[in-house]
Parts: C-alpha cells; structure tokens; sequence
C-alpha cells in the first residue's frame, strides 16, 4: 500500500483526470477537493471518487472541458454555470468572489446550476470561514431518499454545511448529509463486498436491508426520520429549485457513466462576521469554550483538522487495488 504525500496524491489525480479528458485546470480543482477529503478522513470523498470521475469525463457525463461563467443579476447575488463540468471549479470561483460581495452588503449568495458531485461540502464553507464569514452551502444531489411514508425516492441526500470563524482557534465545520449515513458509506461497503448495518437503507421494496447493493437499488433511510425529509425538501427547493439546477429527480447517477449529466445545484450564502454585531467572533469564541472545556465534547470540524495535520506529516495511504484501478482508467 503506498503512502502519497499531499503533493504526491495530487499529481496522481490530475495525472488521471487529464488522461481522461479534463482540462488541466479543472483537473487541479478535483484533485485538490479530493485529496483534502481523503487527508480529512472522509474516504468516501477521497480518491475513490477518480474512478466514477475519470469514466465519466470519458464518457461525456462530465465535460471536462467545460468553462465556469458567472454573473451578478442582483449586487448581493453571484450566479454561477457550471456548464456540466465538475463542481469544484465552480464552487472554487464562488469561494474567490463571495467575501468581497458580502464584505461589500453585508451577505452574499452564489447559486451553481449545470453542475455535478460537491464532495466534501465542508471544504468551500471552511475557506469562508477563515475570511471572517459566515457561511451555509445547500447541495442537492440525485435521487436516492423517498419522502417520509413514502417509497418513491425523489431527495438525494443532500447535504448541508456551516462554518464559522473563531478567535484564534479553527473554525467550526459542520458538514452532514440528510440521509442516515452518506451514501458513499454504502458504496465503499459494496466495494470490499461487505454487508451494511441495518437501519442505513432500504431495499427496491422498501423493507430494511444489509446487502450494499440491494441498498444502493433501493432507498437511503433519512436522518432523523421525518424530519430528514423535510430538511431535504429544503435543500431541494434552494439547492435546485431556486438556483435553476436539476432536482434529484430529474438528475441522472454520481457513480456511473451512464446518461447525460446530472446537472445538480449548490446554493452558498456568505455573511460578514461583523455586518450585525461588532463582537460576533468573540461571542462565537464564547460558546466554542464552553464545549471544549468539557471532558469528551469537541467542535464539529476538529477530527478533520486532527486528520489533516497527520496526513501533512504522514502521507496518506492509498490501497494497492485502488491505484490499480486508477493506472488502469
């Protein structure tokens, strides 16, 4: 099993996705989001991902020779076209544009239509943060949650992030998805052709199941229930809905060549730290003490950053099937 440096993994993947026929600078945006996850402990964000990504620019699902493009139909407001490509070179300029726009009015929003797979939503958020904003990203993603009673899935699992700067400290990342676990759980799990636990999905059926693959042909049991998929409904309505994106319904799979392109959505919203109360930061800094200064408890975001530092050090470790499957794309 190799063990990449950062820099290492990063030339490995732009390498890949350059063979397959994505833009070179597009291919360093992927690379950079996909070797943060994989340094971060989120695996199912990480490398793995080439393989479906490299197929996909193959097969045309993703163009990887699209070109990001951008306007602003109001002041406060950043309309961006992914234009089929990746997402994360349109997340990337919304990250680059943004904190003037709210600097400037106080909050800011960037809408990404035409787009594709967000990965490690908490990666855009946590830049924003460590520019002194306030930042929310709403994802919609395709189909894989059915509504609550329900047995036709019509959510993805759409995930949700926030981060927010403190003083002196790492900001705190939240980054979940609305499904009980990610679906990239489910899809590691059919790769080493292992069960799943019971209570992550449900088959074709609708009945609980512990094979991967029943799960991945059937529906994502959602966080919280009910209350999962009224969340998802949201991010649907501002991730889809309002940006002009395809809703899950609509949009074909992340993980396989087959179809046209998703053309899924992101919403960010990003407000100045300072645009209501002077002292924000610090009251934040408050509230982040009085749960770090608890045996046991700690901030949503330190595993990753914990995670982070030892991969920078270390390297990371890159099974031997995996780059066999990523020299063989």
């Amino acid at each position: 099993m190799p063990n990449l440096s950062i820099e290492a993994a990063e030339a490995v993947a732009v390498e890949t996705l350059v063979r397959c026929g994505t833009a070179p600078g597009a291919a360093m945006s992927v690379a950079r989001a996909l070797v943060g996850a994989e340094a971060d402990g989120l695996k199912t964000h990480g490398l793995m991902r080439l393989i479906a990504y490299g197929e996909q620019v193959k097969a045309g699902k993703v163009v990887g020779t699209a070109t990001v493009s951008a306007e602003r139909p109001r002041p406060g407001l950043l309309a961006i076209d992914a234009a089929y490509g990746f997402a994360y070179p349109a997340l990337d300029h919304a990250v680059a544009v943004l904190p003037a726009i709210a600097r400037e009015q106080g909050i800011a929003a960037a809408a990404i239509r035409r787009s594709h797979h967000c990965g490690a939503a908490g990666r855009s958020v946590e830049v924003l943060a460590d520019q002194g904003l306030v930042a929310i990203l709403f994802a919609n993603a395709p189909a894989s949650m059915a509504p609550w009673g329900g047995t036709r899935p019509v959510f993805g699992t759409n995930p949700i992030a926030f981060a927010c700067p403190l003083p002196g400290h790492a900001p705190i990342v939240v980054d979940l998805s609305l499904s009980k676990v990610a679906r990239g759980n489910i899809i590691a799990a059919k790769q080493r052709g292992e069960p799943i636990p019971e209570g992550w999905a449900l088959d074709a059926a609708g009945n609980p199941t512990t094979d991967a693959a029943a799960a991945l042909d059937g529906t994502m049991v959602p966080l919280g229930d009910a209350k999962g998929t009224a969340l998802a409904l949201m991010v649907e309505l501002l991730a889809a809905g309002l940006t002009g994106a395809r809703f899950a319904g609509e949009a074909s799979s992340f993980l396989d060549a087959v179809g046209d392109p998703p053309g899924t959505g992101q919403l960010i919203l990003a407000i100045d730290v300072s645009a209501f109360a002077g002292n924000a930061t610090e009251r934040f800094g408050l509230l982040a003490r009085s749960i770090e200064e608890q045996d046991g408890a700690r901030l949503p975001g330190a595993r990753r950053f914990a995670l982070r530092a030892r991969a920078a050090s270390k390297g990371i470790a890159v099974p031997d099937a995996l780059m066999a499957q990523i020299e063989g794309l």
